[in-house]
């Protein structure tokens, strides 16, 4: 086993999931931390914890490889006052925790990556945004980012690496926005959204995973890194694809003033499908990272292909 033990914390949703089939077949354990019991599956358990409070999940911790923290209530709501405190307490009050438990353990994890989010950068559709010179946006979901990172950074760990991942949307066949995508097409609704033109910063999940190991053997990378495919698109190109690829050739548009009636209905907000989000990963293109999906229709095509 190439690893001792890898810790997820919030690890029981979709990329969490991921992470745990992958690096069980590399570590000699995964651990998740999470809030509902699951029965022991190989090499992977999972302990119990609130994210609030310190318990035995502490000792956990020691000597592991990795942390991985997953932890935030999902974005995909109104933004009333209650979701929004929601919001942001699922965030920071995880991270502050794990902080303080990692600066009183004797063997910390060596590495410690937070999964926050690419859409802290502005709206874009002029010129990419990287982690040297991309521009900060303004919003709520901004918000979030800004305090979950300033959080994250506070304190020091000396004993233990911290990597701020600005994660894009993980294109997969079982979950997240791909699914969801797919149907609107299956149902003759995979036109574009808004006028088309705002940018969709995505990675296939199998780069997702890749991208975690490779930071974890690459002891010099630290601090924010963009984890998002090198070659972002429009909502229509993305759209065009799904539709061509799975061999629907025409979709209803959505409008804007459409989207903002459905927003309603359903629950959630029009800046998640609206906002345009140009990211480049800079950090990762420098370190050698090769995406094994790099473009568009390469990633849609393995995702179509394992879903039928």
């Amino acid at each position: 086993m190439a690893y001792k033990k890898i810790i997820l914390a919030g690890g029981n949703g979709y990329l969490g999931g991921i992470l745990a089939k992958h690096f069980s077949a590399l570590a000699k354990e995964v651990v998740i931390l999470a809030r509902k019991p699951q029965p022991v599956k190989g090499n992977i358990k999972t302990i119990l914890w609130n994210g609030k409070t310190e318990d035995v999940w502490v000792k956990e911790l020691e000597d592991a490889d990795l942390l991985v923290n997953l932890c935030g209530k999902n974005v995909n709501c109104r933004y009333t006052k209650k979701n929004r405190e929601e919001i942001i307490n699922s965030r920071v009050v995880p991270t502050r925790l794990l902080a303080n438990v990692i600066n009183k353990l004797i063997a910390p994890p060596k590495l410690w990556i937070n999964i926050t989010s690419a859409t802290i950068y502005r709206h874009a559709e002029d010129q990419s945004q990287d982690e040297y010179t991309g521009e900060i946006g303004y919003g709520f979901s901004i918000d979030v980012c800004k305090v979950w990172e300033n959080t994250f950074f506070e304190n020091d760990t000396p004993k233990t690496r911290k990597i701020a991942l600005r994660m894009g949307i993980v294109l997969g066949k079982n979950d997240g926005a791909f699914p969801r995508l797919l149907n609107l097409v299956k149902f003759g609704l995979g036109g574009k959204q808004g006028d088309g033109k705002q940018y969709v910063n995505w990675v296939h999940e199998q780069d997702a995973m890749r991208t975690i190991e490779w930071l974890l053997k690459n002891e010099k990378i630290d601090g924010i890194v963009n984890c998002t495919a090198p070659n972002a698109v429009t909502n229509k190109v993305l759209m065009d694809n799904i539709r061509k690829i799975y061999g629907i050739p025409f979709g209803l548009p959505s409008p804007a003033w459409l989207l903002s009636i459905g927003a309603m209905i359903i629950g959630t907000e029009t800046e998640l499908i609206l906002k345009s989000r140009w990211v480049k990963p800079a950090v990762l293109l420098e370190s050698g990272f090769e995406f094994q999906y790099g473009r568009i229709e390469h990633a849609i095509h393995d995702i179509i292909s394992l879903s039928v």
